[in-house]
């Protein structure tokens, strides 16, 4: 072999392993009737799409909807200021152009993530990043996306919690209302320096009173904390628009009763992978990646 053929057998060997022994199913389960095994599989998984703040952060549009494509990701969400230029400068005859390419495209929807947040004691600050927001959902319905991702996306020191979770709230309303005026859904990121949280996220949403302010999942290490996972996730699982998903050979986040709750819930939408690490070629690393995901649902 080439040492580019081997990395990629090494990587396809090896992801393939997880993904199969992740399964649940036993050895013997696998060498048994071809039947039974089939009789064994998720038929209907959830669906995977590419978040492009790290892998694809360097690709334009037109090699984001190759390679997604190909590895069988059918949609995307677009970090806004990468290399795919889809921003607020964009002219209306470039934005309808930007649309009508992914609408010829294979890929079912897309989406955008901004860095918006609402957390700043400075109401100036503030204001800024409220407006921003609406320019941006204007693009998104310009370019034909479903929503777009923003951020709590701390809590200052010096200024109470609760004040500055009201705040964030109240920003929210206002930009979700905004949003749904323009079809366009506001998810808020679990995310951030002491918002990195689903309680402080539900409690953020509380706030809002807003019935148009929606949650993006982010697969966080704490979302047990409190009163554990499955009452975090159900004190939310009718507000999650979008999710995130991250290292899934990570045996210390539960991604199997994740993907079981999420199912469960009636999500419908999307679960996009924020990939950090690329140990192979990209378009190879999305394959095998994917592969994890389907096996970590019992759907290969």
């Amino acid at each position: 072999m080439t040492g580019i053929s081997r990395r990629k057998f090494f990587c396809s060997s090896v992801f393939a392993g997880i993904g199969v022994f992740s399964s649940g199913l036993s050895r013997d389960q696998l060498q048994g009737e071809g039947d039974m095994f089939q009789q064994a599989l998720n038929k209907n998984p959830l669906k995977i799409g590419l978040m492009t703040y790290l892998l694809g952060s360097k690709w334009d549009i037109e090699t984001i909807i190759k390679n997604c494509t190909e590895a069988g990701y059918y949609s995307v969400e677009l970090r806004t200021t990468h290399a795919h230029d889809v921003e607020v400068t964009l002219s209306k005859e470039k934005r309808a152009e930007v649309k009508k390419r992914f609408e010829d495209s294979a890929l079912e929807t897309i989406s955008l993530a901004s860095a918006f947040q609402y957390h700043s004691p400075d109401q100036e600050e503030l204001r800024k990043n409220i407006e921003g927001t609406k320019e941006y959902i204007i693009l998104a319905r310009d370019v034909g996306a479903t929503g777009i991702r923003v951020f709590p996306n701390a809590l200052p020191a010096g200024v109470p919690p609760e004040k500055t979770m009201e705040q964030i709230g109240k920003a929210l309303a206002e930009v979700g209302k905004f949003g749904n005026d323009y079809g366009v859904e506001v998810r808020v990121c679990i995310h951030g320096n002491g918002t990195a949280s689903v309680p402080v996220i539900k409690k953020i949403i509380d706030y809002s009173g807003s019935p148009y302010v929606y949650v993006n999942w982010n697969c966080n290490s704490n979302d047990g904390e409190g009163n554990g996972f499955e009452y975090n996730f159900n004190s939310v699982k009718d507000r999650i628009r979008g999710v995130h998903i991250h290292d899934l050979h990570d045996p210390s986040y539960p991604y199997r009763k994740f993907f079981r709750l999420l199912k469960e819930s009636g999500y419908k939408g999307y679960c996009n992978a924020e990939i950090g690490r690329v140990s192979c070629e990209p378009l190879e690393f999305m394959k095998v990646y994917k592969g994890l995901f389907l096996a970590l649902q019992d759907a290969l």
